[in-house]
């Protein structure tokens, strides 16, 4: 699928998100990759296969720090 050079890392591979975007809609929270993933705004996946990947992004605590 992937033209590019050097080739970008394949739909299964541990660092997929490293793909350069061939489609981008911010407006509806979707990027395509060159590999097939669909990654979404809040970090999860939608890979080639139709497996889907849980968003991964840091969870907020809601607490915020003391300044010092």
């Amino acid at each position: 699928m992937c033209q590019h050079q050097p080739a970008c890392p394949t739909a299964d591979s541990a660092d997929r998100e490293a793909a350069r975007a061939v489609a981008s809609h911010p407006e509806q929270g979707w990027t395509l990759l060159c590999n097939g993933v669909v990654q979404f705004e809040d970090t999860g996946e939608l890979l080639p296969d139709g497996q889907i990947i849980a968003p991964h992004r840091p969870q907020r605590t809601g607490r915020v720090a003391a300044a010092a």
